[in-house]
């Protein structure tokens, strides 16, 4: 039996939130809110009511607007209908004790114009094109198309839509949001220069490429207040084509900006390696950043209660073993067998490798 992570189970305090424990579930894509109007319901909320264990769950990515869609059956955060559907996982999870921030998302060129409202082509810093294929509406697939770079004049509408968002997500009763800045979409796409070869505001240096993350970062805590906005990047993922010529230097500015931003949290993706010469940002955003870290990328109870006592990140998320073990922090407590994870069933279906996983049977 391995030994209790003491550390990982110990509670601690995001921004304005007392957490029971330093686990976090990490924000996973799970395509189940296959209705027409994207909006979540009892299956969602059951899913997240299972895992409300966890010191803090992030639900899996969230559209802002309909230009920010680009795949089947994920959720959005934009109409009436998905605010009301929200309401019911907000409402499960804080009947079992939880808490629950909504992950706030735009794909930007991760789409197609057939996801787009009126076969409008899909946005972007630049005007880059993705190598690959997607899945289209009708589960057929297409080559990726080349982005319209957005015009200065419409960045202002994408913050107001991220505000927008924040405010619906306050409206159904999440505890606070998480911005997506990570793993390819649209703020990533111009924090990164492998994309962004804008010659404006937005554009060249490394002030200019985190100035719409700052500024949707702005707009969010103006509409939530202090201590519940978080904001999740991916510094050194190559996923969907990203990268950039000075990692370390681009997000040790971001990190310093972000400090001066009454934050819950910043959220690290970047995967752990036992090789010392693989580039790694989170030590550089760990020293420019003081307030509470989450990291992820692979971690399990042991190397997570590792890295908090070496300060490297006060909390962890965890993504497939949450998917797996709806129970992951009991498990994690008595030293329990983790549950193998269905790889057929990540994305679409319904209550199959979604709210089946087996449970630990409970103590009398």
């Amino acid at each position: 039996m391995a030994s209790t992570p003491k550390l990982l189970l110990s509670p601690t305090k995001i921004g304005a939130l007392e957490l029971p424990n330093r686990v976090v579930m990490a924000p996973m894509t799970r395509s189940r809110a296959n209705n027409p109007e994207r909006a979540p319901f009892e299956l969602h909320a059951e899913y997240y009511r299972q895992r409300a264990a966890a010191g803090l769950l992030i639900t899996e990515a969230t559209s802002v607007s309909p230009q920010g869609v680009g795949y089947v059956f994920t959720p959005g955060i934009w109409s009436d209908a998905q605010v009301t559907g929200w309401k019911k996982v907000t409402s499960a999870v804080h009947a079992a004790g939880g808490r629950i921030f909504l992950q706030l998302w735009h794909v930007g060129r991760i789409s197609h114009s057939t996801f787009q409202q009126g076969g409008a082509l899909p946005v972007s810093s630049s005007a880059v094109k993705l190598e690959g294929e997607l899945m289209l509406p009708d589960f057929s697939k297409a080559p990726y198309e080349t982005p319209r770079a957005l015009e200065t004049s419409e960045i202002a509408g994408i913050v107001k839509d991220f505000a927008e968002g924040a405010r619906r997500a306050k409206v159904a009763g999440f505890d606070g949001v998480e911005i997506h800045g990570a793993n390819s979409y649209l703020i990533d796409q111009f924090l990164r220069n492998g994309v962004n070869q804008r010659t404006d505001q937005y554009g060249g240096s490394i002030e200019n490429r985190v100035r719409l993350a700052l500024e949707v970062v702005d707009a969010v805590v103006a509409v939530w207040g202090p201590g519940r906005v978080a904001i999740r990047l991916s510094p050194t993922s190559p996923w969907n084509g990203m990268g950039d010529s000075d990692p370390i230097a681009l997000y040790t500015h971001l990190a310093k900006e972000l400090d001066k931003r009454p934050l819950a949290y910043v959220h690290l993706s970047e995967a752990l390696s036992a090789d010392p010469k693989t580039l790694r940002a989170t030590p550089a955003i760990r020293a420019a950043y003081k307030g509470s870290l989450i990291v992820n990328g692979g971690y399990t109870a042991e190397t997570a209660e590792r890295d908090i006592a070496a300060g490297d990140g006060d909390l962890v998320a965890f993504g497939v073993p949450y998917l797996a073990n709806p129970d992951l922090v009991e498990r994690f407590q008595t030293g329990a067998v983790l549950n193998a994870p269905d790889v057929s069933t990540f994305y679409g279906g319904a209550e199959k490798g979604y709210t089946d996983y087996p449970m630990l049977a409970p103590k009398v």
